[in-house]
């Protein structure tokens, strides 16, 4: 069983940046690739960053690629989204993910969300 919780959202101007964690409970969290997701108000829920479990490889949706930094502190049990360049359509509230046990398969475990909005 792995319970993630996020914080480090709130409100921020256009432009500005932001650090997201999301501290995870459990002994697996090392073996688990880790993932953020974002829903903003009417749409569907979209795949924002994944990192696999050592940290090596990293992935990005296109709309947050050269912005967005996903990284991890496996001795912390943490895992982060780094937010730079942020514009009003990054607003959204943002979920951590984790797969569980290793680097394939579905996400398992979600956090309860934190909200990001950035002023226009």
């Amino acid at each position: 069983q792995v319970q993630l919780v996020e914080s480090g959202g709130g409100l921020v101007q256009d432009g500005g940046s932001l650090r997201l964690s999301c501290a995870a409970s459990g002994r697996t969290f090392s073996r688990s690739r880790m993932a953020w997701f974002r829903q903003a108000p009417g749409k569907e829920r979209e795949f924002v960053a994944t990192i696999t479990s050592s940290g090596s490889s990293t992935n990005y949706a296109d709309s947050v690629k050269g912005r967005f930094t996903i990284s991890r502190d496996n001795a912390k049990n943490t895992v982060y989204l780094r937010m730079n360049s942020l514009k009003a359509e990054d607003t959204a509230v943002y979920y951590c993910a984790a797969v569980g046990v290793g680097d394939f398969g579905s996400y398992r475990y979600w956090g309860q969300g934190t909200q990001v909005t950035v002023s226009s």
